[in-house]
């Protein structure tokens, strides 16, 4: 199995222990990199009848800690389905500011914040609205509540993706990562993007070279191996998303 990024890496390896997985570069997230599991313990002690939700951007040691796991399209799904009325949502703090007005649970963030989405003002947004009337707006969910206030839809990447398809609309800007944005240009010529996107020094550390280097004869660093007791508890969190998810959509 080959992933693009450490931490995704680590969930495919989670979910697929017999397999080998390889990474190009041990390349770092802010999000991941903004929490650790001691973090998630003396958050437990602080808040001891809070469920604990992290979404998938941490690392396994982390999931390891946590009651159940989402990504930017489950996560209301699962922070309803879990029984605890309080919910720690990690590490994402404006993820956890932008779900708490979407249930009645309280949900209790941490200070992780994803280096480019935080680069985004609701300014930015009405800038692009008055330049170009009829455009748009889309934002992930990682953006600030205050960018989020502004947008025509919010929500993960192929939720995105998905309105972009199956909007009539021609032009729309893309508040997230330049790798979408890209790609939406390649796939939908028809749809025009407007105003600017922001770059990911993380994931601009993946080299072609170190691409070429794990697929035809990976180094031991480009080899994903996590320690199994972190692995079996890991799996915990990941199995209780799917299991909350199948459930929601049942």
């Amino acid at each position: 199995v080959f992933c693009s990024v450490h931490f995704m890496a680590e969930t495919a390896k989670i979910l697929n222990p017999g397999k080998t997985v390889v990474v190009p570069a041990v390349a770092g997230c802010s999000l991941a990199e903004s929490i650790t599991p001691e973090d998630v313990r003396n958050l437990r002690k602080k808040h001891p009848k809070a469920g604990v939700v992290c979404y998938v951007n941490t690392s396994a040691a982390v999931k390891a800690e946590c009651d159940a796991c989402c990504t930017s399209s489950n996560a209301l799904k699962i922070v309803e389905g879990l029984p605890q009325q309080e919910i720690i949502f990690i590490p994402d703090e404006y993820m956890a500011k932008n779900l708490q007005p979407l249930t009645k649970k309280k949900i209790i963030g941490w200070k992780g914040r994803c280096v480019v989405h935080e680069r985004f003002t609701p300014e930015m947004a009405e800038e692009v609205r008055a330049d170009y009337p009829g455009v748009k707006i889309l934002a992930h969910t990682e953006c600030s509540p205050g960018v989020i206030s502004k947008v025509d839809y919010a929500g993960g990447t192929e939720g995105m993706v998905k309105y972009l398809k199956e909007s009539d609309a021609t032009q729309f800007m893309l508040i997230t990562e330049c790798g979408l944005t890209d790609r939406m240009k390649s796939e939908m010529p028809a749809k025009r993007i407007v105003g600017s996107c922001a770059l990911c020094p993380y994931m601009k550390q993946i080299m072609l070279k170190d691409v070429l280097t794990a697929l035809k004869n990976p180094r031991q660093d480009q080899i994903v191996n996590i320690a199994p007791t972190v692995m079996r508890r890991a799996r915990k969190a990941l199995d209780k998303m799917i299991e909350l998810t199948e459930l929601v959509q049942d």
